[in-house]
């Protein structure tokens, strides 16, 4: 079963955890008077999707009031920031944002982006999911430093696939190109499921992709890991190492998952929705959820947790990074 159809049948599950319960928020404490929606900028079934369903049914408990997931995609999740951005300000239309949507489609898209980032206050960080970097099992190369090697031998016979461009899969490997100075040619897919069926046939020699779509072949060796992009090893792929480890410690980056809304947002909602995605990531429930997903917890404050401010800083950096990636790359909306 994947992890997807598992966590679609489990999720449910929380709501017999005592812990989602609100009782022990403080009296007096804003809450909303109706539904409230979390808005998805992709389709049903993705790890975004799912992470704002686990965290919708949490928020179900904790607030009194139904939370429901609108999936709006397109445009690479910048249709449901625009939804969120100019939609109602009064705590009852929330956004699931992503790497995409928060960090590089704002240098991306450049004049293009329906809003700006001031346009979303930042609620709190879910979760972060290492991205892997891999290739078919004919290519003989076994470490990133090997596979760099290769590619400067090789320049420009390479291929890579993503699952889109500007998608955060794509954008790591743009940053592994220029860091390691090499010619590899980016071929985007509609996803990353047509993206592995290319690599697995060995039609594309190498990829990378968020390590929850693609740990299964990775485990059962149809295709061969050379490391992981966060700072730390997972936990589903202990023997794999980093790619600060391989001797790449620059070629970081994340999907990361958070909740945002519309920069008019009451501050009591704020500080609301902020302490309860904090006690989210650190139930344990629900934490066991979001882990199934490859997921890494924020660790954005001293305790393990996030926080709307700590969220922001995060999000800033993360802008400033890929912003300089995207230029320094010169990536652009044709590829």
């Amino acid at each position: 079963m994947t992890t997807t159809r598992r966590l679609l049948l489990t999720a449910p599950a929380l709501l017999a955890t005592p812990a989602l319960t609100g009782r022990g928020m403080a009296q007096g404490a804003w809450a909303p008077s109706r539904s409230v929606r979390i808005v998805v900028g992709f389709s049903p079934g993705g790890t975004t999707d799912i992470a704002a369903r686990i965290l919708a049914e949490y928020l179900t408990h904790r607030l009194g009031q139904a939370v429901v997931v609108e999936n709006r995609p397109g445009a690479g999740g910048n249709i449901a920031n625009e939804v969120v951005a100019k939609g109602e300000a009064d705590g009852h239309t929330l956004l699931m944002q992503t790497i995409g949507g928060g960090a590089i489609n704002f240098p991306l898209y450049g004049n293009r982006m329906p809003i700006k980032p001031e346009d979303l206050v930042a609620l709190g960080l879910l979760l972060r999911v290492p991205n892997a970097i891999f290739v078919t099992n004919s290519l003989p190369v076994r470490t990133l430093a090997e596979l760099v090697a290769y590619a400067r031998a090789h320049p420009g016979q390479l291929n890579y696939g993503s699952s889109g461009l500007g998608t955060s899969l794509h954008m790591t490997a743009e940053l592994l190109k220029m860091v390691a100075e090499i010619d590899i040619t980016h071929v985007p897919f509609r996803g990353s499921g047509p993206m592995l069926q290319e690599v697995l046939s060995g039609r594309i020699q190498m990829a990378v992709d968020n390590l929850p779509s693609v740990v299964t072949h990775l485990r059962e060796g149809r295709l061969r890991p050379l490391a992981l992009t966060s700072a730390t090893r997972s936990p589903a792929l202990p023997d794999v190492p980093t790619t600060a480890e391989a001797g790449f410690p620059a070629v970081e980056a994340v999907a990361w998952f958070g909740l945002q809304g519309p920069a008019r947002m009451p501050a009591a909602a704020v500080a609301r929705y902020g302490a309860e995605i904090n006690a989210a990531v650190q139930d344990p429930a629900v934490w066991a959820k979001l882990a199934d997903l490859g997921g890494m917890k924020p660790d954005l404050t001293p305790d393990g947790g996030t926080s709307p401010e700590t969220f922001a800083r995060y999000m800033a950096e993360e802008l400033r990074k890929w912003t300089d990636v995207v230029r320094r790359a010169r990536v652009t909306l044709e590829g």
